[in-house]
């Protein structure tokens, strides 16, 4: 793993907008920077990135199985005591999920460290699947990089092969995300160019439109019934909202699934310490409400956790990220070290929710950027990868998206 730096190509930015990547700027910074790339040798990605994600899917489903048995770790997440039986049917009947990506601090030397898995609305992924794939096949032409130089990015292959195992039988789906937001609508519309090749048909209509039949079915913005919808729209939020009443009977699919909530949560990240406490590519995580009072050095634990606290405890001391259960981005996360306040985040909006301590797991500096990896789930398997780099030890908003290339 390196960081090179590589011309850019000529009127990208005009190539950019034709496809309608109008966000490639933000907030008056670049997003999308390809002044200089990261390059990995397929051992890294196959060894490294590929196969780890794919187990830790695999022991996210197993906590999911965990989770919903037990109302004391549902109310931890979270979840209204309102919808307990609506997260664990979703999961009892095996509402399938469509995709996920996990964030991972990870240096090419070591194992990959699990940040946290954005399993319910993870966006970026028209830049991932299409827009650096694009890239990549531009530079090859321009011989700026060699012929057999590839990339690890089957990800819209893969969600067209998704949507036609899910809808063997073909299906209109509906697809919705809130007005006015270029990068969620760049999502939604990238899964619906999926499920269109897949041969299914795609409508959008935005998020605010949706209506409810006096049957109790949910309606879309002309008024016709939806039986399967991808809602851009947090589990944590939709819980929440007035309709969430109207779900369970409304006899729609609803993409990600119910049971999505508690992976798409921080709190999944002490259950799956509890679970498999040890494993290489997990770090040392605890609900703070459990911990609170060993932290500080001072006071006991919750009995139940005690031992795994007082392992990881010299190491949670000397540094750890304090994180809310829901969160986005970065948003109301800070780091402590030896018990002072590092570094944080000025978005504050999520600062009332329950917080986690997860153990500090630096990531690497190139050129004063610190890059975090994106590895996309689709089904089971490991498809894809994305870089998103930061100045900040905390990846925020402001992020920026390199492309990557794998060359041997």
């Amino acid at each position: 793993m390196k960081k090179i730096t590589l011309p850019e190509r000529p009127n990208w930015r005009d190539q950019a907008a034709e496809l309608g990547f109008t966000f490639a700027d933000m907030h008056g910074e670049p997003y999308w920077d390809e002044s200089s790339v990261y390059q990995f040798s397929l051992r890294e990605i196959e060894d490294d990135i590929e196969d780890p994600s794919a187990e830790l899917h695999a022991m996210c489903r197993d906590a999911v199985a965990e989770i919903v048995k037990s109302e004391e770790l549902l109310e931890k997440l979270g979840i209204p005591s309102a919808h307990f039986d609506l997260v664990k049917d979703s999961w009892d009947r095996g509402d399938p999920e469509l995709y996920g990506r996990f964030d991972l601090a990870y240096d090419g030397t070591g194992p990959a460290k699990m940040l946290e898995y954005n399993a319910d609305t993870p966006t970026s992924l028209f830049e991932s699947a299409s827009y650096q794939w694009t890239w990549l096949e531009d530079q090859i032409a321009m011989g700026v990089l060699e012929k057999d130089d590839d990339q690890f990015n089957g990800i819209h292959e893969a969600l067209v092969a998704r949507f036609k195992a899910l809808f063997e039988n073909g299906m209109d789906l509906h697809f919705t995300a809130m007005s006015g937001n270029a990068e969620d609508y760049a999502t939604v519309e990238m899964l619906g160019w999926a499920a269109r090749e897949a041969g299914l048909g795609a409508h959008y209509f935005d998020l605010e439109k949706i209506g409810l039949s006096k049957e109790g079915q949910f309606l879309d913005d002309e008024a016709r019934v939806i039986g399967a919808l991808f809602k851009l729209y947090p589990w944590e939020d939709m819980l929440r909202d007035d309709y969430a009443q109207n779900i369970e009977a409304a006899n729609c699919l609803m993409m990600e699934p119910a049971w999505k909530a508690v992976v798409s949560n921080k709190g999944l990240l002490p259950v799956l310490w509890s679970m498999f406490e040890g494993h290489k590519n997990l770090l040392p995580a605890f609900f703070e409400a459990d911990i609170q009072h060993g932290l500080s050095g001072v006071g006991t634990v919750v009995p139940a956790v005690e031992a795994a606290f007082d392992r990881a405890a010299d190491a949670l001391r000397a540094s750890h990220v304090r994180k809310p259960i829901f969160s986005r981005e970065g948003a109301s996360l800070s780091i402590v070290e030896n018990g002072y306040v590092t570094e944080f985040s000025t978005n504050e909006s999520y600062k009332d929710h329950p917080q986690i301590i997860q153990a500090y797991q630096p990531l690497p500096e190139f050129d004063g950027f610190r890059p975090v990896i994106g590895s996309w789930m689709v089904g089971t398997d490991c498809v894809g990868m994305s870089v998103r780099e930061d100045r900040s030890r905390i990846t925020q908003d402001l992020s920026r998206f390199k492309p990557h290339f794998i060359r041997d």
